[in-house]
């Protein structure tokens, strides 16, 4: 007796469906794996596109600066955040009262620089801040072509009393002046005026060393501010 050894029609369209499903399973898979990839792309665009635009936001816009020390208080302590507007000067003058940034090391009073600190500057700048101890933040008392001198501890600007409300009560200064601030520099004092290396120590600051105009305090929340 012959033996029929013709396939099986059924097993042939079972075969088929299962290599269809193989190669709808691996189709998957890339179309998975392809998606993952796309999702790496995005986020590292978005990452590279981000870091860029903080650096150029923090050129040449804003970036904010640590307090270091007590010069300032009350109106900044010590651990505050400022932000500081790099274009107030841009499209305006200094005014009397601002609390102004400017580079110590630029103007000459501060310490060289060693390799380590220029490098750790380099990073707080790229991550959009200030190294402490590279910046000093100061108040403007005078602006140039005024007078100033200190009397009886009150500042006199060509003459006239200059009223502080910002300076914590019981205040001295010692007698200073009179001197008249160069045109195109300012005369600057720290609002702790006993703890404050400032005009008063090495003078005048020209203009165009200082960084920006202090807006307002960020961090901590509780000690938030205009400026």
């Amino acid at each position: 007796m012959a033996t029929d050894l013709r396939p099986d029609p059924f097993d042939t369209l079972r075969v088929s469906h299962d290599d269809h499903g193989e190669q709808r399973a691996a189709s998957e898979r890339s179309r998975a794996i392809r998606r993952r990839l796309r999702s790496v792309r995005d986020f590292v665009i978005l990452v590279v596109a981000a870091f860029v635009t903080a650096i150029v936001v923090e050129t040449f816009f804003i970036q904010a600066f640590f307090i270091p020390s007590g010069s300032m208080e009350e109106t900044l302590n010590i651990d505050d955040w400022v932000v500081v507007n790099k274009l107030a000067y841009r499209f305006g003058d200094v005014q009397r009262g601002d609390v102004v940034v400017f580079d110590e090391i630029t103007l000459g009073v501060g310490a060289p620089e060693s390799i380590t600190g220029s490098v750790t500057r380099t990073i707080g700048e790229a991550l959009g801040t200030r190294t402490p101890g590279v910046e000093l933040i100061k108040r403007v008392i005078a602006v140039g072509g005024e007078t100033i001198e200190i009397r009886g501890g009150v500042i006199y600007i060509d003459g006239l009393m200059l009223l502080e409300e910002y300076l914590a009560p019981g205040t001295v200064m010692p007698s200073f002046g009179p001197v008249t601030v160069p045109p195109g520099e300012v005369f600057v004092m720290g609002d702790n005026r006993n703890r404050s290396k400032d005009s008063r120590v090495f003078g005048t600051v020209p203009v165009d060393v200082i960084v920006g105009r202090a807006l307002a305090v960020v961090w901590p929340m509780e000690n938030w501010n205009g400026l």
